[in-house]
């Protein structure tokens, strides 16, 4: 399978653009936001793993 992403040179062979397929576009911008969001709520309140796993099982979703 060949790599998807073609590039656009300039003159002198240097890379000036990229061209990939849409769904690669897609999945960045929803890496990219989904990094957006962790980023914003890194400061906010945390619960230890244990307490998280334990209100999974009481609301029955573990």
């Amino acid at each position: 399978m060949s790599d998807p992403v073609q590039y656009l040179t300039d003159e002198q062979g240097e890379r000036t653009a990229v061209l990939l397929p849409i769904s690669a576009y897609e999945k960045l911008i929803e890496d990219l936001a989904d990094l957006a969001v962790a980023a914003e709520r890194r400061s906010g309140p945390t619960i230890a793993h244990e307490q998280f796993v334990s209100e999974l099982k009481r609301d029955g979703i573990l």
